[in-house]
């Protein structure tokens, strides 16, 4: 548990880590939401808040109204409101005990687009890119094919296990947020992957027989986030997707691909690992954007 005189502090830091490796954020989004972020810990401090769990929901609204007094435009009060949420999310994921009331705080359409998910035509020729003609060739296949095939965030991907799978039974077990565990199916394009990899790749990279990280480095070390986010958009870069690319457009573009063709809502959640199914409903929006976009092209009349 964190120290209640430095909690802010640490929060500040590894929210900054949250922003660069799991968010895929530019430097200059991480640099406004830290910013935002230390104003309000600032504000809390003020009010004797020494970690986000002190702080209550009331104080928030005070805060906002603070910086409305101050003449900021409504465009910085509401990038204000989307790097409180952010925060949140964060808090949330790491799985920790503090959080953030943020209850339904007014959040303006235009701060909050839809994930990016690619279409699949554009899935398909980024998993074709990697060449299994070495050992990194047959790693990088297996990794796309990884991210897009069970939808698993790239920090849960980077802490897998060679024993995590079962490819036999064609399933893994992915340890999420908040060490929350749930067991995912492997389909058989990533099954035959990871075969691959872990028959010829594998050995040629593992340096130690104690190395037990499924996915490792050149150095024969288990492969960071952002060495496994350089990968994926490595192979984004050479068919022109990187402008798409987040760390987290394969998992979107997994659950969006899933509900187009037919999957429910709840199966989705449980693959994804979501506690809420509040969470997985923004693919429902994704999905409409697409229906939308599908009907404009094609009535006559729309």
């Amino acid at each position: 548990m964190r120290g209640e005189t430095d909690a802010w502090q640490g929060f500040l830091r590894e929210f900054a880590v949250y922003l660069r490796a799991e968010r895929g954020l530019s430097e200059r989004t991480v640099e406004a939401y830290a910013r935002d972020l230390r104003r309000f810990a600032d504000f809390a401090r003020q009010r004797g808040r020494a970690s986000p769990r002190m702080v209550e929901r009331g104080e928030i609204t005070e805060f906002l109204e603070a910086a409305r007094r101050e003449g900021l435009s409504p465009r910085s009060l509401a990038r204000i409101v989307a790097s409180l949420r952010t925060f949140q999310r964060f808090l949330l994921e790491e799985g920790g005990e503090d959080s953030l009331q943020l209850g339904d705080l007014p959040y303006p359409r235009h701060m909050k687009p839809l994930p990016r998910v690619l279409s699949q035509e554009e899935a398909k020729r980024l998993l074709e890119q990697p060449m299994p003609g070495d050992a990194q060739g047959l790693r990088d296949r297996a990794i796309l094919e990884t991210l897009y095939g069970t939808g698993v965030r790239i920090s849960e991907l980077v802490s897998l296990n060679v024993e995590d799978l079962d490819l036999e039974e064609r399933e893994m077990r992915v340890m999420g947020k908040g060490a929350r565990e749930r067991v995912v199916p492997v389909g058989n394009a990533a099954a035959s992957a990871i075969e691959a990899y872990l028959a010829h790749g594998r050995p040629r990279l593992a340096r130690a027989p104690a190395q037990r990280g499924l996915f490792l480095n050149l150095r024969g070390e288990r492969i960071t986030r952002q060495g496994a986010w350089g990968v994926v958009r490595k192979y984004a870069r050479r068919v022109g997707l990187e402008e798409k690319m987040t760390p987290h457009t394969l998992r979107h573009s997994f659950a969006t691909h899933l509900l187009e063709n037919g999957a429910d809502l709840r199966h989705i959640q449980e693959l994804l690992g979501h506690v809420s199914v509040s969470t997985t409903q923004i693919y429902t929006h994704v999905s409409r954007s697409k229906l939308r976009e599908v009907y404009m092209k094609a009535h006559p009349h729309a």
